[in-house]
């Protein structure tokens, strides 16, 4: 189905941090990118051994995991379908999507929030059409993502990652929990009022020990900005040469910086940010970034 792949973990210098790494899934694939890769990884595997040809999913106008799933169909020879939450638009992320094929079905936000009920609307008789959750959101998801922990060779104080779904984040803290690694796992929602994260990750992982949510990250809720967050991207990418998106990897970004300066956690320890990749995002919000210096 698809290879296996394993992100190199670069260490980075971004201050007052000595010891910051980041897991380079970003690197994976400019498409099927970082944690929509892993996602996919054994959803796909799921619907080969069932003998589906249709994938189906949800998302939004401007989702990464739209456009991974259509370039993943697109590479072995699937069709797929994506029910795109609210009024019909167009957009870069959109076009990625035609072009790899993907069939898109506009869809008011109420009917949307049963996604079930519109799959079965839709396609209850075709027998090809499989159903991916919004995100990748599944047990499956979770088994990729814990691969993220399998692959590191050193282990670490602090691990923090974004989080939309928390299917990411489930599976992280799987990782963790089956390494019998001694690591504080931090999650950044990126949604406002984001505490429901810690329900949707102990559907999986029901021990939480090593987890914490910081819910003040959010900038605004879903793919929301403000000027500060947007001056921090240029920065950060200016002096570590490192490209982040504001809808996700800049938060989580932010929020260890800003951790550090309240003291809560040490600058001097071994931390790892996974970079979730998604910059793609970054095309979506071009003109907040028109009034940067140069």
């Amino acid at each position: 189905m698809f290879e296996t792949l394993n992100s190199p973990v670069q260490k980075i210098n971004f201050a007052p941090f000595s010891n910051l790494w980041v897991k380079r899934d970003d690197l994976i694939d400019p498409y099927i990118s970082g944690n929509k890769w892993r996602k996919l990884k054994y959803i796909l595997a799921d619907a080969s051994s069932k003998g589906k040809t249709h994938l189906v999913t949800f998302g939004g106008a401007f989702s990464n995991h739209l456009v991974a799933t259509a370039a993943a169909a697109a590479r072995i020879n699937l069709q797929s379908t994506a029910f795109v939450r609210g009024e019909e638009v167009k957009n870069e992320m959109l076009m990625l999507c035609r072009l790899f094929g993907m069939r898109l079905i506009f869809t008011d936000r109420e009917s949307y929030r049963n996604k079930p009920a519109l799959f079965q609307q839709y396609f209850a008789h075709d027998l090809s059409a499989f159903f991916i959750d919004e995100g990748g959101a599944s047990e499956e998801a979770t088994l990729g993502c814990a691969e993220i922990i399998t692959e590191l060779t050193s282990q670490y104080d602090h691990i923090f990652c974004a989080a939309g779904t928390g299917t990411t984040a489930a599976g992280l803290l799987k990782g963790i929990q089956q390494n019998d690694l001694n690591t504080r796992l931090h999650i950044i929602p990126v949604l406002k009022a984001g505490g429901f994260i810690h329900d949707e990750i102990t559907k999986y992982v029901p021990n939480s020990s090593h987890l914490t949510i910081h819910t003040d990250y959010h900038f605004g809720g879903y793919a929301k900005t403000t000027p500060e967050l947007i001056q921090f991207i240029q920065t950060f990418t200016a002096g570590t040469g490192l490209l982040i998106d504001p809808v996700y990897t800049a938060k989580m970004f932010y929020a260890i910086a800003d951790l550090q300066k309240q003291n809560l956690i040490d600058k001097t320890a071994k931390i790892l940010a996974i970079h979730t990749g998604g910059l793609l995002g970054i095309l979506g919000m071009k003109e907040k970034f028109s009034s940067l210096n140069h």
